[in-house]
């Protein structure tokens, strides 16, 4: 399945496809010109409260797990979307998804998450 994820300032490369930004907000100070993605669909990233909440700006963090509930919670509201991209995918198009260069840990990233969500919902669309 050609899902793939990186950090919106990664370097481009060919194999990346459909180069999709799913950050609830978009880089500060970067030109259009700039944009490395085709798309930015802020939806498919954690909520504000949610993304507040993780970083602390209102009271102490929460916790990955904690994070990841409620992010998954918040997707269910994406279905219509998380499907297109499974559709896509499951057709042969390669999606990276990007999110921000503030997400250092890829396996503590909602980028994770989504690309599960949309994994299962290729293997829910080939029944």
């Amino acid at each position: 399945m050609p899902i793939r994820h990186k950090q919106w300032d990664d370097p481009i490369e060919p194999a990346d496809g459909f180069r999709l930004l799913i950050c609830r907000y978009r880089p500060r100070a970067l030109r259009k010109e700039k944009e490395t993605w085709k798309a930015w669909w802020k939806d498919l990233g954690p909520s504000k409260e949610l993304h507040a909440d993780f970083y602390g700006k209102n009271g102490l963090p929460i916790n990955w797990e904690t994070y990841r509930k409620r992010y998954l919670e918040e997707m269910k509201e994406q279905r219509d979307r998380i499907t297109e991209l499974a559709r896509r995918s499951a057709a042969g198009e390669t999606i990276t998804l990007l999110c921000s260069s503030a997400c250092t840990d890829a396996s503590h990233c909602h980028r994770i998450l989504l690309k599960g969500l949309i994994e299962e919902m290729v293997e829910e669309l080939a029944r």
